[in-house]
């Protein structure tokens, strides 16, 4: 065993080595693993730059539950996640019209970049859940393969269309409440019917949900770094206790549905922004140190 961790060791050492345009791309090397790395789960680094310790695998099939898209292999998470998953379910499980969940891409099975698709889902802490209700949890894998979730913005993208129920509010509400996640993204259609049907009573957990591009189809769940995980960087926070009691409900919501989709005449075209790299570019050198680590693991 210790030959093998010395010629891995060596092997990624003479990665650092070569120059960064002759490096394997970090979102190959993470995808050519096949099964978690046997060490102690933790979060390494950032949502969008980091991988994961010790991921579990979320399974197949659940009593309220079943991974979609099974051919990418991303049904893999910190054991918070998994467990946060299992518990979401089982409430959708009691919702009208809803057997439990349908959840699209966690993590790969020690995180890091993807080979396609997301910037984050990198640290097994994200989790995509679809938008369309898990009424046949017996869909065999070649089912979840071909099957889609629905749509619930309407064609103008201002508001949702009817495929939008209460029962997604209430969904919604639950995981927003819960104390380990930090933020949810959604279609900003969402957040706009979330913010005139919620109680004014208890409007807090609407802080929580983030208006952002797309989520049309699914609602993307971020957890906080678990207590503990030294390595795990937390995010830093983008909307204030402000206004509304902190909902996020206010003049900067309503802008995501009106100059975000049809800007003023007036306003002058904004120069492009520098192109940031995409974390399909990545190398090992720009992760955390530690990355090398679960890569090297059996």
């Amino acid at each position: 065993m210790s030959t093998i961790r010395s010629v891995l060791a060596a092997a990624l050492i003479g990665l650092a080595a070569l120059p960064v345009s002759a490096e394997p791309k970090a979102n190959q090397l993470f995808g050519a693993k096949n099964a978690p790395s046997r060490q102690e789960s933790h979060p390494i680094g950032f949502y969008s730059k980091g991988c994961a310790a010790g991921n579990v695998e979320l399974p197949e099939t659940g009593p309220t539950w079943q991974a979609m898209r099974l051919s990418r292999n991303r049904n893999f998470g910190q054991p918070e996640m998994v467990q946060f998953l299992v518990d979401l379910s089982a409430y959708a499980a009691r919702l009208p019209g809803w057997n439990g969940l349908y959840i699209g891409d966690i993590s790969q099975p020690r995180g890091g970049p993807m080979t396609s698709g997301h910037a984050s889902h990198q640290i097994g802490l994200d989790a995509d859940i679809w938008m369309r209700p898990a009424t046949n949890l017996r869909l065999s894998r070649s089912q979840r393969e071909s099957i889609s979730s629905i749509d619930v913005r309407s064609k103008d993208q201002r508001s949702v269309n009817g495929n939008w129920t209460p029962a997604h509010a209430a969904l919604l509400e639950r995981a927003a409440s819960d104390s380990r996640v930090d933020r949810i993204f959604v279609t900003p259609p969402v957040k706009i019917a979330l913010c005139q049907s919620a109680k004014r009573s208890d409007r807090k957990w609407l802080q929580k949900i983030r208006p952002y591009y797309g989520h049309n189809y699914h609602f993307h769940v971020r957890l906080k770094c678990p207590k503990g995980s030294a390595a795990c960087r937390t995010q830093t926070p983008t909307v204030s206790e402000i206004s509304n009691g902190g909902s996020g409900c206010d003049e900067t919501l309503v802008w995501w549905v009106t100059d975000m989709l049809n800007p003023p005449k007036s306003a002058q075209p904004a120069k492009p922004a520098p192109k940031k790299r995409s974390p399909r570019d990545y190398t090992l050198a720009d992760l955390p140190n530690q990355c090398r680590d679960v890569l090297a693991s059996r």
